[in-house]
């Protein structure tokens, strides 16, 4: 079905993203109109932490020869709460709109996670020179890609701290010591 997805973003100018694009590009990509039912969130299929992240980006395209001039001025202290309560309300905009239900502790870490990768992005992008930022689209990509490999990794680890903890407990309780 990625190839569905695909296919449907050029149909996103003229029908939105909205089920009407979802199946033109699965009848681009050989499915029938109805197999868009298989994508787990629909419309919201289209959309995804890393595109709404690069559209955002592109929005200081005019500006970003004068960005760093602007992140000075957020780094000053009197700025830097403001400028840190910013970027975690675009972080979690960003999640919400690419579909993120999370009830969990990964809500956190996800928003987190997203803000350095988005700021770092960000000041990446004062220095880019590449056509059309490409390198800085790249950058961000590579940066979402090892976010991905290393929640995994902290999740397993997690789990195990968890885990340990619990049996560590259970121990001290059949001692008898009182937790």
């Amino acid at each position: 079905m990625l190839s569905c997805q695909s296919s449907a973003y050029k149909h996103i100018p003229e029908l939105g993203f909205g089920q009407a694009a979802l199946s033109r590009g699965a009848r681009d990509a050989g499915y029938l109109d109805i197999s868009t039912t298989a994508l787990q969130h629909g419309p919201f299929s289209l959309i995804r932490v890393e595109r709404l992240a690069w559209e955002r980006l592109l929005g200081n395209a005019e500006l970003i020869h004068k960005w760093q001039e602007a992140l000075a001025i957020m780094a000053q202290p009197t700025f830097v709460p403001t400028a840190l309560k910013e970027l975690s309300l675009l972080s979690d905009e960003i999640w919400f709109l690419a579909g993120d239900t999370a009830v969990d502790p990964t809500w956190y870490t996800k928003r987190a996670s997203l803000a350095a990768i988005y700021a770092s992005s960000e000041l990446f992008m004062t220095t880019d020179k590449s056509p059309n930022f490409g390198e800085t689209r790249a950058f961000l990509q590579r940066r979402l890609e090892e976010a991905a490999n290393a929640d995994g990794f902290l999740g397993t680890v997690g789990e195990w701290v968890g885990f340990t903890a619990n049996a560590g407990v259970n121990v001290l309780r059949s001692k008898g010591v009182w937790i």
